[in-house]
């Protein structure tokens, strides 16, 4: 499906994305980030590029794009292993930018697990939920080492969408 394919609300949100709710802090300042999660298991984190979000060129701020990746690539954690998580390291490549109004997504998969540190590999994109569709445009790749804490209280989104 691509961006041009996919039904979007009248803000410009793909339908099939609901906002991520943020208990405060950062998440808040910098969002609305939005999540999807689909009965085939796979899940994104996404945010609409704003005005607040661009650099002098009207495109995606560098910054603005590393903090996502820090929340999509972490998220893995959050919905594949349930628990808290804090950033140890994070290494992303610029690979193309995002102009304002586009649609951002972002997800990982984990690639290794130590004791209580996690080692995934993240993927941000934009033009539709298919990164390797022909709209798709990936925009930044990376690894990161994410150490697990407590567990999240209630049950994991994405373990609910998956029935």
């Amino acid at each position: 499906m691509t961006q041009t394919d996919t039904p979007m609300n009248e803000d410009g949100v793909p339908e099939d994305f609901s906002p991520a709710t943020w208990r405060g802090g950062f998440g808040n300042q910098v969002g609305p980030i939005y999540q999807r999660f689909s009965d085939d298991g796979t899940w994104a984190r996404g945010f609409l590029v704003g005005e607040r979000h661009t650099n002098g060129f009207q495109n995606c701020h560098g910054g603005m794009l590393m903090a996502f990746a820090d929340m999509a690539f972490g998220s893995v954690v959050t919905y594949e292993k349930h628990r808290f998580w804090v950033t140890v390291r994070l290494v992303t490549d610029f690979v193309s930018s995002a102009a304002l109004g586009e649609f951002v997504q972002g997800n990982a998969s984990v690639t290794g697990e130590d004791g209580d540190f996690i080692t995934v590999r993240g993927h941000i994109w934009t033009g539709g939920n298919d990164p390797a569709g022909p709209d798709g445009r990936t925009l930044m790749t990376g690894t990161g080492l994410f150490k697990m804490l407590g567990e999240r209280p209630g049950e994991s989104p994405l373990l609910a969408a998956r029935g």
